[in-house]
Parts: structure tokens; C-alpha cells; sequence
């Protein structure tokens, strides 16, 4: 499929861009992030990947509409649920 990403035209397909992700080792995922087989990748890291572009020369947006496109499933990955109160316990200091 011909998507634009950065004003470049690519022939995406999705066997190729499954292909170009299998040996990627995901990176945390922060915002919008895509699933390609079992994993869950940011879109901006599959986005450098298959266009072997920076980051900053292409959108989210853009990545979302290609990835979309091929047929791969795109979300929003919650934020992190704080890992508690990470101050002392009050009663352990006896005040």
C-alpha cells in the first residue's frame, strides 16, 4: 500500500513491516503504540524502522494513518499507575 510519511511516498505491506519489527526489542511505550504480532511497540520506534527515517521528520498522525492503513490495531497505552506512596511510613518514624 502507498503511504505518505514526511512527504515520501512508500510501498508499505503489512508481511514486510511484521518482518522489519521481528528482531526490534521494544521500547517503553509513552502515548500511542501499535501491536505487531505479540508485541506492542511505540509508533514512532516502527515508524523509524520501516522508514529508516528520524523521528522528528515524521507525525504520529502520520504513523497512525499508515499503520491503520495496513491493518495493524493502534491504541493508547494507559499511563503507569504510581508504584505507591514513596514517602516514609509516618508511624515506622513515630511522629
Amino acid at each position: 500500500m502507498r503511504c505518505v510519511i514526511a512527504r515520501f511516498p512508500f510501498d508499505l505491506i503489512k508481511s514486510e513491516v511484521e518482518q522489519s519489527m521481528s528482531g526490534i526489542t521494544p521500547e517503553p511505550v509513552a502515548g500511542l503504540a501499535v501491536t505487531i504480532g505479540r508485541r506492542v511497540y511505540p509508533v514512532m520506534q516502527v515508524g523509524e524502522v520501516i522508514t529508516r527515517q528520524n523521528r522528528r521528520d515524521f507525525t504520529v498522525g502520520e504513523m497512525h494513518r499508515a499503520l491503520t492503513r495496513l491493518g495493524f490495531v493502534c491504541h493508547d497505552v494507559p499511563a503507569a499507575a504510581p508504584a505507591g506512596d514513596t514517602r516514609a511510613d509516618d508511624g515506622a518514624l513515630g511522629w
